[in-house]
């Protein structure tokens, strides 16, 4: 990893670019910092304290690979998070999606792909998934009487309350995500105390994408957005003009406008069923339907089933029939109801990637108080991972693998394991806990929906 930061001139520009400049630093600079936790990254320890513990008699060659001469002491380290500032992390940020466009995927598959959808009209689509993850911390309950001064949580400038689907008193931190599907690269990440500021940083992430597709030469026409149910609204709607898009809809008033009536009082279009669940949906498409106070035009699918006993947890029942919006902007040629239903509830495919993330790196551990140390800490976590998963995760030896596609709709997965081509890895540059590599091949190329066996990165075989 230091081998490819040097051979692409990163750590020259991150000395020259990320400045930042505080009293109590010594003979430290910004890059003596970066390199400790782009070692942290990689190594596996659950702790800075262990990680140092072990970094300790190697200290000076492991600084070296950086071209450093001096490891920085750990209360030096965790001082530069806590006074970090906007500015450095801004840049950092920058550099971080430089290198990524730095080194295209064409250049560094066997194939030349860079991944793609192929809709029914034989269209080219890009897939990027926009989500948040949230990491809770947990509080000791604290005396308060008179006598003792008022209590203060360390936590208190990274967190704050906010939902983590259960009733503890707990605070979370929140961000937000943004990942390319088909390679499983992260394009970056945007953190903010409690549920975080989802539109703010909706906006940011289509930024990132932005300059992705630039880089790349892809018509944003041809972009598709995979969104969490939380920008389901026509004000959030609005703020996606120019990208195509596939959402589980909230603005369930829309069941009563008249051309949804109108459409649920024919018959469905299609029926569908996931084999993993007993529930048949009926898909009434429902095209160019005003959803919002703004008015937004959307592609509207509604999927109903029947209520069971237990209350569902996603959509509306009246009348013990369940309710599900789905909103989309995808062409009704290239994406039938059906389609749109599949490639929003395969967003599962993305909960993967998460925990993968979660279980070779932990990006949401606790690296500092603040809450702009945090985020430099989660930036050189993707960047390590965007390092892993391109240079060291194709492929010189046939190794089995049983995870499907990334975007094949659940209808088109084949049941036995695909096979990726990956390299061994030296064992000393293996973490302590390594999920099944190769998974960028999977679906670097083309997925077709008109077709069960239409290609992905990895050949099918047939049965």
């Amino acid at each position: 990893m230091a081998t490819h930061l040097r051979k692409h001139n990163v750590l020259a520009k991150i000395s020259e670019r990320v400045r930042f400049t505080r009293r109590r630093f010594g003979h430290d600079e910004v890059i003596d910092f970066l390199a400790v936790l782009f070692g942290y990254a990689i190594s596996g320890e659950r702790t800075l304290e262990a990680f140092y513990e072990r970094l300790q008699p190697f200290a000076v060659p492991f600084m070296a690979l950086f071209e450093r001469d001096r490891l920085p002491a750990r209360s030096t380290l965790s001082r530069f998070l806590a006074a970090l500032t906007e500015a450095p992390v801004e840049a950092l940020r920058t550099l971080f999606l430089d290198d990524l466009l730095s080194r295209p995927l064409s250049n560094e598959t066997p194939t030349g792909e860079t991944g793609g959808l192929v809709d029914r009209a034989g269209n080219t689509w890009m897939v990027f998934d926009v989500d948040g993850t949230r990491e809770a911390a947990r509080q000791r309950t604290l005396p308060q009487t008179e006598e003792l001064p008022l209590a203060f949580r360390r936590l208190d400038e990274v967190c704050a309350p906010g939902y983590r689907g259960r009733k503890r008193g707990q605070v979370v931190r929140t961000r937000t995500v943004i990942s390319q599907a088909h390679s499983s690269q992260w394009l970056g990440s945007f953190g903010n105390r409690g549920n975080g500021r989802y539109r703010t940083e909706l906006r940011q992430a289509l930024a990132a994408i932005t300059r992705y597709l630039t880089a790349y030469q892809f018509p944003q026409a041809r972009t598709r957005l995979r969104l969490d149910g939380q920008y389901g609204t026509g004000t959030v709607l609005a703020d996606l003009a120019g990208f195509a898009y596939v959402t589980r809809g909230k603005e369930y008033t829309i069941l009563d406008h008249p051309l949804v009536q109108a459409r649920l009082h024919l018959p469905p279009d299609r029926f569908q069923r996931r084999p993993e669940s007993q529930i048949v949906r009926s898909l009434y498409d429902c095209a160019e339907v005003p959803v919002g106070s703004e008015g937004v035009p959307c592609r509207v699918v509604v999927a109903t089933h029947p209520a069971s006993k237990k209350k569902s947890p996603v959509g509306l029942t009246r009348s013990g029939v369940v309710y599900e919006l789905f909103f989309t902007a995808l062409p009704q040629q290239g994406f039938t109801a059906s389609d749109v239903v599949e490639l929003y509830l395969h967003r599962g495919a993305f909960e993967p990637q998460l925990s993968d993330e979660d279980d070779e790196q932990d990006p949401d551990r606790w690296c500092s108080h603040s809450a702009w140390g945090q985020e430099c800490w989660q930036l050189v976590s993707q960047w390590v991972w965007n390092l892993r998963a391109v240079r060291w995760g194709i492929s010189c030896i046939l190794m089995p693998c049983a995870r499907p596609s990334l975007l094949l709709p659940s209808h088109l997965l084949h049941p036995l394991h695909l096979f990726h081509r990956t390299r061994l890895l030296p064992r000393a540059m293996l973490p302590r806990t390594w999920a099944c590599p190769g998974k960028l091949v999977a679906s670097l190329d083309k997925t077709l929906l008109s077709s069960p066996m239409g290609r992905c990165g990895a050949r099918l075989p047939r049965s």
